[in-house]
């Protein structure tokens, strides 16, 4: 059965064996976390073409005679202030992963941390007002200069401040940390709440799943043969 440790004491809480007790998968691990990092990218790169730019409606000068060479736009790409050729337009970088994949991803990473020890427990609560000594005492000097993700749940904003400004130390709510964020720390801190919603997250069935199979149960209808 894994275990994480609790900060600042002697006890451990107990993980669920199916999110944080799986094989990892490398490629689908890294598949996600492509996924997850492109999906970040905010594409508002934009240029202007030749007919976007303003003016150039007029011809320069005359076709012959001038001993120039022909131009008929101000406007032209070889002109300075001119449109660009073949530049970045606004665009989005999101790839499709599907969802039972994502699940499968996130347990992986989940269980990298549970087998090498990196995982550890919180008790966020008993922050009664911010203590940034407080949460540095916590973390311990096997964690110190490492790259520390700490996730709280949504009540839990005076331990936030106390982890927050540590150095190394990445503080953000349990809803918005992907795979790509728990492949990157070295040690991974979670509080109580925090732990139930990532354990949910990475469960085989979700809220979704359960009422879909329920539908499909009952448009099938009653099993042939049954006594109802």
């Amino acid at each position: 059965m894994p275990s994480a440790p609790i900060l600042g004491g002697s006890d451990t809480v107990e993980l669920d064996p199916f999110v944080f007790g799986a094989e990892f998968n490398g490629p689908l691990v890294h598949e996600c976390v492509v996924a997850e990092l492109a999906a970040r990218r905010k594409g508002t790169a934009s240029t202007k073409t030749r007919g976007k730019v303003r003016g150039g409606g007029a011809k320069p000068w005359r076709q012959k005679g001038t001993g120039r060479a022909r131009a008929g736009s101000s406007r032209s790409p070889i002109w300075v202030g001119g449109g660009t050729v073949f530049g970045p337009s606004p665009r989005h970088y999101t790839v499709k992963v599907n969802r039972k994949a994502r699940k499968a991803a996130l347990r992986s990473a989940l269980s990298l941390h549970s087998a090498r020890g990196s995982l550890a427990i919180v008790d966020a609560p008993a922050f009664d007002v911010p203590s940034t000594k407080r949460g540095f005492g916590l973390l311990g000097p096997e964690r110190a200069g490492r790259v520390v993700l700490v996730a709280l749940g949504e009540e839990e904003g005076v331990a936030a401040k106390s982890f927050r400004n540590l150095d190394r130390v990445h503080v953000a709510p349990v809803q918005a940390i992907g795979v790509a964020d728990i492949v990157r720390a070295s040690h991974f801190v979670l509080s109580l709440a925090a732990l139930d919603s990532l354990t949910e997250r990475g469960a085989k069935l979700d809220r979704r799943d359960g009422e879909r199979a329920a539908a499909s149960l009952a448009a099938a209808g009653p099993i042939a043969g049954s006594e109802d």
